[in-house]
């Protein structure tokens, strides 16, 4: 049976807010962050597409101007004409005019010229990218649907390793997961380098994502357990997430040094291994180990934290409670958790979508990146001031209208303008992402807090799995994702004044503690 204490923030309070022990797990979950942060991401340039076009083989007779003038011209998605990539003009053909000296365009007229596809695969311009999953395994043309299923195997990874990290950590303990994730995380990362095909990749890559989100979830709700509300606060909008940013910026750097996606994924392993000596330095969630019933280990714990900051404890800490054991059963049936997920999966579909097609904006896809993630930093200072002082419904509500807004209008604005109309909503449903992520462990009590935030943030990847899908019908129309993107933000923001209202509240212990939703029962 479970054993509850009935006020642990004021039973802790005699701890101080910002002693030696809450500035060292601070900053060490804050770091924690950072190969969240790079990783996450870190598909835009692995499986971004270069420029191609058909090969024409070296052995081939064919001239100079015929390999120059070998690829037809056609409509491309934004209504103009471009170079094909997935045809060419027909080999025999360009072969017999060579042989007979006649020149494209001046002898010979293209638009009678028989074409096909690139039946000798494809050649790739180099002059961003070494290589890319898509060039190592011309996931172009026909197979192209592969590379937003690539990206959304490694965000099911992500729905998975939410569910199983919220059940992990509300069983085994939030510590134990937040350091096995990080082996798991650098484990696959390093050997999906050799992967014998695209299959067995996206196989590997699952992985990848399932230790990405599993450990960013158990470090997340560990902290926000071990701190009183006002460092809460901070690390659940501000600490936490600014180093994500962080982390997120250095991915085009990494990118940039390496240019090649297996040099890249080195370059993301390698750091993962310092983090390993956070197992001596972080404690256990004392609030977890009390709904358990290990009195004595959560004592300990807070004397320890009393001696680092210079506090004489009291004599008894804890006077637990009796009180039942609760599961995700309990969960399933409530108002809360539904509104939030939907509320999480469309602000994952719209911070998702906008990140991952930041390398298909007008400019330098690595400079667009790191603006991308630049863009983050005061948009989490911003969510943290809005927190601190503002309505949780209000805060929702306000950063997805604005997302939906600038979103629906983007495709008003010319090319070289749309970066800076897309950093917008990127800032206002960052700031949203934030929000509601400190929300959620503000809604659900102890006993069930990291596995409901599991839950939610496992729906909440149905958004990050579509996302890859709704860029993908830009090759459709330039328009469509941001009119999609943009309307479901604004229906969010709507249903997000449903929500039930957390501010100035304490955190719930138990379910019947958890605020309703309004007009519902739990």
């Amino acid at each position: 049976r479970n054993l509850q204490n009935p006020d642990f923030e004021s039973t802790t309070a005699f701890l101080g807010k910002w002693g030696r022990f809450q500035q060292q797990v601070f900053f060490l979950l804050c770091l924690r962050s950072i190969p969240t942060g790079y990783i996450g991401l870190s598909v835009v340039f692995l499986a971004d597409t270069p420029q191609h076009r058909c090969f024409i083989p070296a052995h081939a007779n064919v001239s100079a101007a015929w390999r120059n003038r070998s690829v037809p011209p056609e409509e491309g998605p934004g209504g103009g004409l471009a170079l094909s990539q997935c045809s060419r003009y027909r080999l025999e053909d360009m072969v017999r005019f060579s042989e007979g000296d006649l020149l494209p365009g001046v002898d010979v007229n293209l638009t009678n010229v028989a074409t096909e596809g690139c039946l000798d695969g494809w050649e790739y311009d180099q002059s961003v990218y070494t290589s890319t999953v898509v060039s190592e395994w011309d996931l172009v043309c026909d197979d192209q649907w592969k590379k937003p299923l690539t990206s959304s195997v490694f965000f099911f990874g992500i729905l998975i390793g939410s569910f199983i990290s919220g059940q992990l950590s509300d069983r085994f303990g939030r510590k134990i997961v937040t350091i096995l994730a990080l082996v798991v995380q650098a484990f696959f990362t390093f050997i999906s380098i050799f992967s014998p095909s695209w299959a067995f990749f996206c196989c590997l890559y699952f992985f990848v994502g399932v230790g990405n989100s599993s450990g960013f979830v158990a470090a997340f709700v560990l902290g926000t357990e071990i701190f009183g509300p006002h460092v809460r606060k901070i690390f659940s909008t501000l600490g936490s997430n600014l180093v994500f940013a962080v982390g997120y910026m250095l991915l085009p750097l990494f990118a940039f040094i390496t240019r090649d996606w297996k040099m890249l994924l080195v370059a993301l392993t390698l750091p993962i291994p310092l983090y390993l000596p956070l197992w001596w330095y972080v404690p256990e969630s004392p609030r977890w180990l009390l709904s358990q019933g290990r009195v004595e280990e959560a004592e300990a714990i807070i004397r320890e934290a009393a001696k680092k900051n210079k506090i004489e404890p009291p004599s008894l800490i804890f006077a637990p409670l009796q009180g039942k054991t609760q599961n995700i059963c309990d969960l399933i049936g409530s108002q809360n958790i539904r509104g939030v997920s939907f509320t999480l999966i469309c602000i994952a579909i719209a911070y998702f979508a906008v990140s991952l097609n930041t390398v298909n904006l007008h400019g330098n896809s690595y400079l667009n990146c790191f603006l991308s993630a630049t863009v983050e930093l005061p948009a989490y200072v911003l969510s943290w001031i809005m927190f601190r002082r503002c309505s949780r419904r209000l805060c929702l509500f306000s950063t997805l209208f604005t997302t939906g807004l600038f979103l629906l209008f983007v495709q008003l604005m010319p090319a070289s303008m749309t970066l800076s109309k897309t950093e917008l909503s990127k800032f206002a449903v960052t700031i949203a992402f934030s929000i509601v992520y400190g929300y959620t462990v503000e809604v659900y009590p102890t006993v069930l807090r990291t596995t409901a935030l599991g839950t939610s943030s496992m729906i909440a990847r149905i958004g990050s799995i579509l996302s890859p899908y709704i860029i993908y019908l830009r090759s459709y129309s330039l328009s469509l994702p941001y009119i999609l993107i943009g309307c479901f933000s604004v229906l969010c923001a709507l249903l997000s004044l449903l929500l039930p209202e957390t501010y100035g509240m304490p955190l719930p212990d138990t379910i019947s503690q958890m605020q309703r939703f309004p007009g519902a029962a739990l």
